[in-house]
């Protein structure tokens, strides 16, 4: 495995936090416990410093320098599974994901992944990097997934990914009736207090999220969203920042709480719709090897158009 190395500098605006809180900020594709490990170990140092304990204040403007070099990863099995491949040709795959699917193996989900389904269409994607995944989706969030399938496609759609040259757009349920569509440009990182999740944060990674209005209904909101960037949960954490959550979410939505006079069919539909109702709705790019535009939607599915049905009948507001 090659040696990782990363620089980077403590923000004045971190003064008096602990080391250890800081460190996921600024490295936030590592986890508390490795980074932290890693401390401990002398791979991390501050102002040329090493073995400072995680607890010490930071004053801000320290300069830290990461190397390692992480363990190897575990191979990644193929398993027969269905796909919904919805185009695909010999550099790439576009897969229409379902929503339980996790997108690869990860503690807790060692297989029976969209990565292991990919593995057994394309054995040779287990030669790629994250098995040819360009761009994640949530287990529970439904849509359009990209797949490169040589290392020439991958390298060529992360820099795209970078460039903001890939178009993502989503559809979202959302609590509240909003007014206007506008943009939510906020950081995200991990949250301060709890790893498992994301939160608007100073030391987080810019993020930016544009969003309109398609349909207001009473006590909702249906949303067309762009991705600018692809920070982990970052459509969930922003449409909660903005103070209106995506039905269902079970990490950023709280609790249920139906507008009064909601009919029995809609709050029971509501009640039992367990997951964040978001859907990558379509994926548009250009081809790295006819470099033409190319564009591929996929329908809403069909939970999340009978919760839509039930609210057009009772609640759609002129």
């Amino acid at each position: 495995m090659q040696t990782i190395h990363h620089t980077a500098t403590i923000p004045t605006t971190a003064a008096g936090s602990r080391l250890d809180a800081v460190l996921p900020q600024l490295f936030p594709d590592y986890s508390r416990a490795k980074l932290q490990q890693w401390l401990l170990d002398g791979h991390i140092t501050i102002d040329g410093q090493t073995h400072i304990p995680g607890k010490t204040k930071v004053k801000g403007s320290e300069a830290i320098t990461l190397t390692a070099t992480p363990q190897v990863e575990t191979v990644w099995q193929a398993e027969a599974m269905p796909l919904n491949i919805v185009y695909e040709d010999e550099v790439l795959l576009v897969i229409n994901k379902p929503a339980g699917l996790v997108t690869h193996p990860a503690p807790g989900n060692p297989d029976h992944t969209l990565i292991n389904a990919v593995l057994h269409h394309c054995p040779l994607n287990q030669q790629l990097p994250r098995g040819g995944i360009v761009h994640r989706l949530d287990k529970d969030t439904t849509g359009l997934l990209l797949i490169a399938k040589t290392a020439e496609s991958l390298r060529y759609f992360i820099e795209l990914l970078k460039t903001r040259e890939i178009s993502r757009e989503y559809r979202a349920l959302v609590k509240g009736e909003m007014i206007s569509g506008g943009s939510v440009d906020a950081p995200i990182g991990r949250h301060p207090k709890d790893r498992k999740r994301q939160a608007v944060v100073a030391l987080g990674k810019p993020a930016l999220t544009h969003y309109r209005i398609i349909t207001r209904f009473r006590g909702y909101t249906l949303l067309q969203l762009h991705l600018a960037t692809g920070r982990t949960h970052q459509i969930r954490v922003h449409m909660s920042h903005l103070g209106y959550p995506i039905v269902g979410d079970p990490v950023y939505s709280g609790r249920l709480h139906c507008p009064p006079q909601t009919a029995i069919d809609v709050k029971h539909a509501l009640q039992h719709f367990k997951r964040q109702a978001l859907h990558a709705y379509r994926l548009s790019f250009i081809h790295p090897q006819t470099l033409k535009s190319q564009s591929f939607s996929a329908p809403l599915p069909d939970d999340f158009k009978d919760l839509l049905t039930l609210l057009e009948q009772y609640h759609v507001m002129d």
